[in-house]
């Protein structure tokens, strides 16, 4: 089992780093095995809704979406971790969602999926939403916590003391993996995922 986690945030070993390894140390604990990959300090394109992907697979755009579209059959759940901007995530972590989302959301459905949000003081509430808005639109369990999946601190030694916020993100590492393990079990126990229906698309303009 593989649990994927992006650092959305320009600071490669800043706050949201630092959450998401006391997560990636407690998977460990768990026997599960984890990966942060860091979206980098670039500009992320955002979805330019060419078709590109239903026609030819893949992104248009040449970058980091295309790397984890790649790897999708290869893990087992997804945990996006973000600093906190103005009461929203990062505008490259919601770049790399729009297009991973829109090219591989078929890839996502069950598969456990989490948000973690890394605030000096607010509006960690509202990130944390817009994040998790990805995972409920695309049939993936939402992996939940003690409370909102947030950590505070302006630098990462003052994320190291926020007690509570790191003991959320342990406790949503547990829930994770024991999230995981139910659906391996399900699976040897020929337990199947609901069948899809076909897609009604209602249109409100009339």
């Amino acid at each position: 089992m593989k649990v994927l986690m992006i650092n959305g945030s320009p600071n490669e070993k800043g706050c949201t780093f630092t959450a998401l390894t006391e997560i990636a140390n407690t998977l460990k604990e768990e026997g599960v095995e984890s990966e942060i990959v860091w979206l980098g300090k670039q500009p992320v394109a955002g979805c330019i809704a060419c078709g590109h992907c239903r026609e030819q697979g893949g992104c248009v755009f040449k970058d980091k979406v295309n790397e984890v579209l790649a790897r999708l059959d290869e893990i087992d759940a997804l945990i996006v971790g973000s600093p906190v901007y103005y009461a929203g995530p990062s505008g490259q972590i919601m770049s790399f969602l729009d297009r991973l989302f829109y090219a591989g959301g078929k890839k996502m459905a069950g598969k456990p999926g989490a948000a973690v949000v890394s605030c000096r003081r607010g509006g960690a509430s509202a990130a944390f939403d817009r994040l998790n808005k990805y995972f409920m639109m695309n049939r993936m369990p939402v992996a939940s916590s003690q409370y909102w999946n947030q950590v505070h601190g302006n630098t990462p030694e003052e994320v190291k003391e926020d007690g509570e916020g790191l003991q959320t993100m342990r406790t949503l590492a547990r829930e994770t993996a024991w999230l995981l393990k139910n659906i391996e079990a399900g699976k040897k126990a020929g337990v199947q995922r609901p069948m899809d229906e076909p897609r009604i698309r209602t249109n409100f303009i009339r």
